[in-house]
C-alpha cells in the first residue's frame, strides 16, 4: 500500500508535505508532535526550491518529504531536495472518493494531507530517478506513439476521402491494402492534379513521413535497450515497444520495488482475492496499476499463447476440468509469471542467458556438411526464413524453430528422418546431392 516509516525513523523528526503546481508549491511541515509548524507558499523556481528546503530545516531532522507529482510539476523540486539529502516520497493526489464528506480542498489542506500520508504509510512510493537513459527512452517512446497515431489518422482520412470520391477514382483505389494505396497516391503527378488528388497526395506524404519517423525512433529505442538492458529483450515474445513500455514504467531505479510482487502490483497483474460465502480461492482481474505496462505484459502473453507450446499446454491444463479457470483468469496467471521474468531482467539488466547451441555454430555445422538453408528447412519442416533467423541469433531459445533445429543438430543432423510437412502429411526427407 505504500512506504511505511519505522518508529525509529520518525522519532524526534519532522515530516513535510508539498502540494505542487506549475507556478507555485505549497509546503506543510509537521513538528515532532505532528502539529502544523510551517504552512507557506513558494515559487516553482530554483530560488524557490532553496527557500522551501531551508524552511524544512536540516535534512537529518526530517524523516521524509511527501511530494505530489514527482515526475510532473514536482520534478524540479524532487531533484533539488534529493541533492540536499532529503528522503523524498511520492504521494498520490487524492481523488474525490478519498476525501471525507465535508472536507475542504485548497493548497494548504492538500499539503497537510500529503504530510500525513507519509506518516500513515499509505498512498506513498519511492519516486522514479530522472536524468538517465530511461528518460531519453521515454521521450523516444512518446514521439513514436505520436508518429504512429499520425500515420493511422492519415490513412483513415485518405480512406474516408477515397470512399466518397467519384466513381472512376473510387474504382481505381478500391480494395487496396494500406501500403498499396499510399504507394499509389505517392506516385501521383502533382502537376495538373485535381484538388481531390492533391489532397490525397498530401495525406500520403504525411503517412509516409510518420512511418519513416516511427521506424527510426523504434530503431533508436532498440539500440538504447541493447546497450543498457539487453536482458529484457531476451524475454521470449518481448519486442522493442513492449520492452520500452516496461522499462519506462519501472524507471531507472527499478530496485525501488524491492521484489517481483510489488512490481506485479504496479503493473496491475497481482491476484486480488474474490471469495465470499461458499466461494473460495477465486481471484479477479486487477483494473488498477500502470495500464501501459499491463498492456505490454498482455501482448507478450497473447504472443506466447499463439507460438509457445509450453504456454499452450499450460492454458489447456488450467482451463480443463470442472473447476478450471476461464481464459481471462489463465491469462492473468500468465501475466503474473511474465511480470516475474521482467522483474528479474530489470534487476539484472546485463544478465542475458546464453543459448546452449549458438546460431553461428549451427550455421558453421551446416556449411561443413555442405547443406543449404533450404535443405535444412525441408528436413525439419520449417520455412527458410525461420532457419535463417535461428542462425542469425534472432530466434528465442524457447521458440519452436530454435528447439527443433538444436535437437536436430544434437542428433547428428540426419537427413533421412521422417517429419510432417506444412500440409500435415508425413514425408521422408531426401539427402542433399
Amino acid at each position: 500500500m505504500g512506504v511505511c516509516l519505522t518508529d525509529e525513523e520518525l522519532a524526534g523528526k519532522v515530516v513535510a508535505g508539498v502540494d505542487t503546481h506549475a507556478e507555485t508549491h505549497w509546503l506543510c511541515v509537521l513538528d515532532e508532535n505532528r502539529r502544523v509548524a510551517v504552512s507557506a507558499e513558494f515559487p516553482a523556481s530554483p530560488a524557490g526550491y532553496a527557500e522551501l528546503a531551508d524552511a524544512i530545516g536540516d535534512p537529518g531532522g526530517c524523516a521524509a518529504v511527501g511530494v505530489e507529482g514527482t515526475c510532473s510539476y514536482g520534478a524540479g523540486l524532487t531533484d533539488a531536495l534529493l541533492a540536499r539529502g532529503f528522503v523524498v516520497l511520492e504521494v498520490l493526489r487524492p481523488k474525490r472518493d478519498r476525501r471525507m464528506v465535508g472536507e475542504g480542498k485548497d493548497d494548504a489542506i492538500d499539503a497537510e494531507r500529503a504530510a500525513r500520508d507519509v506518516l500513515s504509510g499509505k498512498w506513498t512510493s519511492v519516486p522514479k530517478r530522472r536524468g538517465g537513459w530511461v528518460e531519453g527512452l521515454r521521450a523516444a517512446l512518446v514521439a513514436r506513439d505520436r508518429c504512429v497515431k499520425s500515420k493511422v489518422e492519415s490513412l483513415a482520412a485518405a480512406r474516408s476521402v477515397v470512399s466518397t470520391a467519384p466513381d472512376e477514382q473510387r474504382r481505381r483505389w478500391r480494395g487496396m491494402s494500406a501500403d498499396a494505396l499510399m504507394s499509389a497516391l505517392l506516385g501521383a503527378d502533382e502537376e495538373g492534379a485535381s484538388p481531390l488528388e492533391r489532397s490525397l497526395l498530401s495525406l500520403a506524404r504525411v503517412w509516409d513521413a510518420s512511418r519513416r519517423e516511427a521506424d527510426e525512433l523504434e530503431g533508436l529505442m532498440r539500440g538504447m535497450l541493447e546497450r543498457n538492458c539487453p536482458a529484457i529483450l531476451a524475454i521470449y515474445c518481448c519486442g522493442t515497444v513492449n520492452a520500452a513500455n516496461l522499462v519506462v514504467s519501472a524507471g531507472e531505479n527499478a530496485e525501488r520495488f524491492g521484489g517481483d510482487a510489488k512490481f506485479a502490483k504496479h503493473c496491475g497483474v497481482a491476484p486480488i482475492p474474490a471469495s465470499s460465502g461458499k466461494t473460495s480461492g477465486r481471484m479477479r482481474l486487477n483494473r488498477g496499476g500502470d495500464r501501459r505496462a499491463n498492456m505490454a505484459l498482455h501482448e507478450i502473453v497473447v504472443c506466447r499463447m499463439r507460438h509457445d507450446e509450453e504456454t499452450q499446454a499450460y492454458v489447456a491444463r488450467r482451463c480443463s476440468g470442472r473447476n478450471g479457470l476461464t481464459k481471462k483468469e489463465a491469462i492473468r496467471c500468465l501475466k503474473r509469471y511474465v511480470a516475474r521474468e521482467v522483474w528479474h531482467a530489470l534487476a539484472h539488466p546485463l544478465d542475458v542467458p546464453r543459448a546452449e547451441v549458438g546460431g553461428q555454430e549451427l550455421r558453421e555445422s551446416r556449411l561443413m556438411a555442405g547443406m543449404r538453408q533450404r535443405d535444412v528447412a525441408t528436413a525439419l519442416g520449417m520455412s527458410v526464413s525461420s532457419v535463417s533467423k535461428v542462425e542469425r541469433g534472432e530466434a528465442s531459445t524457447r521458440s519452436k524453430s530454435y528447439r527443433t533445429y538444436a535437437e536436430w543438430f544434437k542428433s547428428g543432423m540426419p537427413m533421412d528422418v521422417e517429419n510432417r510437412g506444412r500440409d500435415g502429411r508425413t514425408r521422408r526427407k531426401k539427402k542433399p546431392k
